[in-house]
């Protein structure tokens, strides 16, 4: 996919909490940020494990691929949220998404990815 082709980020946000909520969970936007081609931050939360930060990141072949950014220290759980206050005031084109449902790496597996 081009970036002229790319998926709206308006769209691609509301389809991803359409697909969490038809799984029984629960998705906010926590930043909304340029409509069209924002980058978008996954908050990944479940009652099982520390929330997870996950980033589409551009990888040597092109594709832009769902990254690991970081996970919640169990031992200083202010920091994480401490980088989203500083992520979204660095980056107003920004977009952090929160999705709180039972396995949540489903949702970034199956996400498209874009060149």
């Amino acid at each position: 996919m081009s970036e002229e082709a790319r998926l709206p980020t308006h769209l691609e946000v509301a389809g991803l909490m359409r697909r969490v909520a038809g799984a029984g969970g629960f998705a906010t936007i926590i930043a909304k940020g340029e409509r069209d081609a924002g980058t978008i931050l996954l908050v990944l939360r479940d009652s099982r494990t520390n929330p997870t930060l996950y980033e589409r990141m551009p990888q040597p072949d092109g594709i832009r691929a769902w990254t690991l950014n970081r996970t919640q220290d169990p031992e200083n759980k202010t920091e994480f949220d401490e980088y989203l206050t500083r992520r979204a005031a660095q980056d107003d084109d920004l977009w952090i998404v929160e999705l709180d449902v039972p396995n949540p790496e489903r949702f970034i597996r199956d996400s498209p990815t874009a060149a």
